[in-house]
């Protein structure tokens, strides 16, 4: 480990004293040891165009901006591969809060992010990124147990036909 020496005003560090307060640090060195891991990371992820991610895309905005919630939509249509799930709050009587999950390629996703913080009417937006490399953790999908009652391989869902009826009703 080497020791390095940096000045920094006193308004930065009140902020890393906060930080380490609230996420019970030990020490700042932890703490700015993490903050820069964090910021590299980031920043690495941000420039590596051949890499998948996965992103937070958040954003506020005026929902009664001219025709933004009509061309958000458009936009989302049109990027349907890299939009997973929105989540949309309404915080007051003008401005709407989405945050968007994005996964593929971090070149596309920064675009499409930028794209989207960058219409007219958008008034804050950040977007997180977090690495997702296929094939680093296969996921396989087991087929769930049979109920009580259920016919493996039916079709629908295992259900014998009378069993379909009493569950539709």
């Amino acid at each position: 480990m080497q020791r390095v020496t940096i000045t920094i005003d006193d308004d930065l560090v009140a902020e890393i004293d906060a930080f380490m307060a609230g996420r019970g640090y030990a020490n700042r060195s932890e703490a700015i040891r993490d903050l820069a891991r964090s910021g590299l990371s980031q920043s690495n992820l941000e420039v590596a165009h051949d890499r998948n991610c996965v992103a937070t895309l958040s954003y506020v905005y005026d929902h009664a901006a001219r025709e933004l919630p009509k061309r958000l939509t458009q936009d989302f249509h049109a990027h349907h591969g890299l939009a997973q799930a929105t989540l949309h709050v309404h915080l007051d009587h003008d401005s709407c809060l989405e945050v968007t999950v994005l996964r593929g390629r971090s070149a596309e996703v920064k675009a499409f992010a930028d794209h989207v913080i960058a219409e007219r009417g958008v008034r804050h937006g950040h977007i997180a990124y977090m690495p997702a490399d296929a094939g680093a953790h296969p996921h396989h999908h087991h087929p769930l147990p049979a109920l009580p009652g259920e016919r493996v391989g039916s079709g629908h869902r295992g259900l014998a036909p009378a069993d379909r009826k009493r569950r539709r009703s």
